[in-house]
């Protein structure tokens, strides 16, 4: 059996802290250090037996990989110094705060040979994996409809920083979204044209955008995303992901194709029900989806992240690369300036120093 990865995780925020539960599982890493310069944290954390540092400089020599769960604004600079350690890394999304930011850290990982990987952990579900296949059987993509909506607590709005621009479901809860689509479809995203509103919770930012997708092939999505409009219809409401989010197993994607439809993540299938032209006329034939056994996406992503990582020059299709996550991020920037302009925005005309604001 291979020994455990020496990991040591940076950030013990919200996401970081569910990093560390996964890892502490894990036989595959045995964390070494986790970085936290709050020392009030700091303090609790060691106190539940934890390998506390307060900065870069402490972390053990035997260290090989990291994962950073720091904020965005920060992912850069200390990416950067973990490739500078000979490290694989593994970044929280959005992988940096700009496009060009992001796009250097996937060149300096690459001319140092090291893994580099964006945490868009939905890819390592089973049901998201088999929905690659089932997508086959739809024929050719017409379009994808989706529809995320979830009300967020009002106190979720105290930190000032959530009610400003740069924060809101499209910078916040975008990206997640569009790495999906990207990691299902064999067509990229082309252009995006975004409306926002910020009519029900009346802050600075946008409480809901509208963005309408072009993809490669000439197929078209939209995607409704909202965190003031209450409903059943999310990724994680219809996963069951996140324990703090109630499930309700709705699906929330549907995907229209030449011979059939879809519907994610239950991945619930209409087809031809016989072998004559399919239209309008005839009844569709509804195959019923087969249940995946549920998991903790992000010990899946570690797993996978600990193989690559370990030398042993495995590779992994799962897992959102760099360049992966350097795309969703320039989407998302793309329908961030489209709402900002009023017009459609094509994914090589984002600015490369544009923040989102």
């Amino acid at each position: 059996m291979t020994a455990p990865l020496p990991l040591t995780i940076i950030g013990a925020g919200s996401i970081g802290q569910r990093h560390i539960g996964v890892a502490q599982d894990s036989p595959a890493v045995d964390v070494v250090a986790i970085v936290e310069p709050d020392e009030t944290r700091r303090g609790d954390l060691a106190q539940r037996g934890l390998p506390m540092v307060a900065h870069l400089e402490a972390v053990p020599p035997e260290t090989r990989a990291a994962i950073i769960a720091t904020p965005t604004p920060d992912h850069w600079q200390i990416t950067m110094d973990c490739l500078d350690q000979g490290w694989a890394v593994l970044v929280e999304k959005p992988t940096a705060h700009t496009v060009d930011a992001a796009q250097s850290l996937v060149d300096a990982a690459t001319a140092r040979g090291l893994p580099f990987f964006t945490g868009h952990h939905r890819r390592c579900h089973p049901f998201t994996i088999a929905a690659r296949d089932h997508l086959r059987d739809i024929g050719d993509l017409v379009g994808v409809q989706g529809l995320w909506s979830l009300r967020k607590h009002a106190s979720y709005y105290n930190a000032e920083w959530r009610r400003k621009p740069g924060a809101g479901p499209l910078m916040t809860n975008l990206s997640h979204e569009v790495d999906l689509l990207r990691f299902l479809l064999t067509d990229d995203i082309t252009e995006v044209t975004t409306l926002l509103s910020s009519a029900r919770r009346g802050f600075e930012i946008e409480d809901t955008a509208a963005v309408a997708l072009r993809f490669s092939d000439g197929a078209l999505g939209s995607i409704l995303i909202s965190d003031a409009g209450a409903s059943p219809w999310s990724f994680e409401s219809g996963s069951y992901e996140n324990p703090a989010i109630a499930g309700s197993g709705e699906d929330y994607l549907r995907f229209t194709g030449t011979e059939g439809a879809l519907s994610f993540p239950s991945l619930t299938r209409w087809g031809p029900s016989d072998a004559d032209e399919i239209e309008w006329s005839k009844p569709l034939q509804r195959h019923a989806p087969v249940p995946f056994a549920r998991i903790d996406p992000i010990l899946e992503q570690l797993t996978r992240f600990a193989r690559v990582a370990d030398g042993a020059n495995v590779e992994d299709d799962v897992l959102c690369t760099g360049a992966d996550g350097v795309k969703a991020l320039e989407i998302t920037m793309a329908a961030a300036l489209s709402g900002r302009l009023g017009q459609p925005v094509r994914a090589g005309d984002v600015p490369g120093d544009f923040t989102g604001v």
